[in-house]
């Protein structure tokens, strides 16, 4: 597989998506405003969000729009965040509830500024989802909280059934990508998930254009298999604006797919890997998948 394309153009053909415009992602949107809700689909201009909210589904992200950190691969808004919003947990449920959803994805920007990274928020989120929605399984799209195990604990203790960090890059390139991050720290997160609960389903996703060779972005399997990590997704970097990190290379659909055979050749219970994929992309059918294979 060749790891480096000189001066990429435009979308590819297989990038192509149609504009949303559907009944049920007009229904959603206007959910998610009416609640003042913010979604990643949204703040991350991620190129599946006709299709998932036409589904009725979205990636939930609380604490605000605006991230403490400025991630070189990242759109969303860096700077100051706004006081902590205490009834957004409870406007969420409402929403989830209204959408009947059977699966839901709770992120966040990062809240550095927070002593505890908002993982209190978190867990609320989760309880009050419950709390609404007793069948509903939740994921949480988790930051990295510094390191902070107590942050993990409080977000472990409300039994989300998901944890999910993404790795994004592999480790060469972290620095570069995550200034503010460590990669060692998000392996070691992962798994001290599992010291936790061995039979809690475990996620991680990356990125791939970005300069990354084959055998890095297999390493970096390897060390999220390390700590036993189910669940992973690969998906196409794409630049959000002149300012960020430049992208390196179009991934072909037969190279995804490559990554997708190596992954589960590795152990992964669940890999997905596409040109589109984003990791909250079909959450609801990899933790299936996952979970089917504990069970």
């Amino acid at each position: 597989m060749s790891t480096i394309q000189k001066k990429p153009t435009k979308l590819p053909p297989w990038f192509k998506v149609k504009m949303p415009n559907g009944s049920n992602f007009k229904k959603l949107q206007n959910l998610v405003k009416n609640s003042s809700l913010h979604t990643v689909c949204e703040e991350a201009h991620c190129p599946n969000i006709g299709s998932c909210w036409e589904k009725g589904t979205a990636t939930f992200m609380i604490l605000g729009e605006i991230c403490t950190r400025a991630c070189a691969y990242c759109a969303v808004t860096s700077g100051k965040p706004n006081s902590v919003d205490r009834l957004e947990p409870f406007r969420l449920a409402n929403a989830v509830k209204q959408l009947n959803l059977k699966y839901a994805v709770i992120t966040s920007v990062n809240r550095d500024d927070l002593p505890d990274g908002g993982s209190s928020i978190f867990a609320e989120c989760v309880i009050q989802v419950k709390k609404k929605m007793p069948d509903c399984k939740i994921e949480v799209l988790i930051p990295d909280f510094c390191g902070d195990l107590n942050a993990i604990n409080t977000v472990l203790a409300a039994n989300p059934d998901t944890i999910n960090h993404n790795i994004e890059t592999v480790e060469r390139l972290f620095h570069r990508v995550r200034p503010k991050g460590n990669y060692l720290q998000s392996i070691e997160l992962l798994g001290y998930v599992k010291t936790k609960d061995k039979n809690k389903i475990t996620k991680s996703g990356m990125m791939v254009g970005l300069g990354e060779t084959q055998l890095e972005i297999i390493q970096t399997m390897k060390a999220l298999r390390s700590v036993d990590c189910d669940i992973l997704t690969i998906g196409q970097y794409l630049q959000p604006s002149k300012k960020h990190i430049k992208l390196s290379k179009w991934y072909k659909p037969e190279e995804f797919k490559e990554l997708e055979n190596i992954a589960l050749s590795l152990g992964f219970k669940h890999a997905f890997s596409g040109p589109l994929v984003r990791s909250s992309y079909h959450a609801g059918e990899q933790y299936e998948s996952a979970i089917s294979q504990i069970q």
